[in-house]
């Protein structure tokens, strides 16, 4: 006799459902516990800092009493008039050109000399990139002593070395130029110590690109220079702009090379500098904190952009 098993209830169905979205409600609960310290401590420790910073700069703090009474666009309207201002944006401008353009010729030079399979690569790139590993303070201590403008028997550094090699007319004053040279000798350190790493970026690049176009590139009669300047240039065009993004943060907002090789040369200020005395040597913080805002504002113009880029990109792939 065949038995016919009974028919599932209403309800059978269901039931093995529950046991997984309740370890779905679970993980995501476990997720949402494990990134909620993050998440506050962003929102407290930088947004939180921003929005206090903001208040800061539309106020009258212009001592070591904190004065949060509402002064408006004042503080702004005291740096577009200051004369001192104007310098560190020109400062920063011609820094920010020499060590974009520096960087990103060097360390293309640099990637394609490394691409053509070298002997010894290996070593050649760790002292392209050896560099990295110092910081800009140890960087600007280093070359502080390089372009040491002394004469005479105290003399040293890279005019010594001109000296002794017999190239007196370049001996120079390096960063003690005039206006607007001391600035762009001080961009020389910050190029010696980032080409590495835009090299590396554009080796990554270029190896990256399959020897497949290279191939047919030259099949149909193109030169080593063709096959670069027209196939493998223009697929590194991402790479140049993701370099353009971090060296452009970066030199908006140096602060311990500039420090640490000028000091207190008002002439060489850049933003940063100027921030940091208004605020903690002349007790400005209002000022101080209008410096900083202009400073997040000029960064965010350069990488929102990039981000709304990158996301889409992402999006389209």
């Amino acid at each position: 006799m065949t038995v016919i098993p009974a028919a599932a209830g209403p309800g059978s169905s269901t039931a093995p459902a529950q046991p997984v979205r309740r370890r779905r409600n679970r993980d995501q609960w476990t997720a949402i516990a494990v990134i909620l310290p993050s998440i506050l401590a962003t929102a407290i420790f930088v947004y939180g800092f921003i929005g206090w910073t903001l208040r800061v700069s539309l106020s009258n703090w212009t001592g070591l009493m904190p004065d949060y009474s509402f002064a408006g666009l004042r503080q702004y309207l005291d740096l577009a008039r200051d004369p001192r201002f104007a310098i560190d944006i020109r400062n920063t401008a011609i820094f920010t050109v020499l060590f974009l353009t520096s960087c990103l010729v060097i360390g293309l030079f640099l990637a394609i000399l490394l691409d053509q399979r070298l002997r010894g690569e290996n070593i050649f790139r760790s002292l392209f990139l050896f560099p990295m590993a110092v910081s800009f303070i140890v960087t600007g201590v280093a070359w502080r002593w390089l372009m040491n403008s002394a004469t005479g028997t105290r003399i040293s550094g890279l005019n010594l070395l001109f000296h002794q090699l017999g190239l007196d007319p370049l001996i120079n004053n390096w960063h003690l130029t005039d206006p607007p040279w001391g600035i762009a000798f001080i961009a020389l350190p910050a190029v010696w110590q980032m080409s590495g790493f835009t090299m590396a970026l554009y080796l990554g690049g270029l190896r990256a690109i399959s020897d497949d176009l290279r191939e047919a590139a030259r099949v149909d009669g193109a030169s080593e220079f063709q096959i670069y300047r027209y196939v493998l240039l223009p697929l590194l065009r991402p790479i140049t702009l993701s370099v353009m993004i971090i060296l452009g943060h970066i030199s908006l907002k140096i602060f311990d090379l500039i420090v640490a090789i000028s000091q207190n040369n008002i002439a060489l200020d850049v933003p940063s500098v100027y921030m940091w005395r208004t605020t903690f040597d002349g007790n400005n913080y209002g000022k101080g904190a209008a410096i900083g805002i202009l400073m997040l504002v000029t960064v965010a113009v350069l990488i929102v952009p990039y981000l709304v880029y990158s996301m889409r990109s992402e999006a389209e792939l």
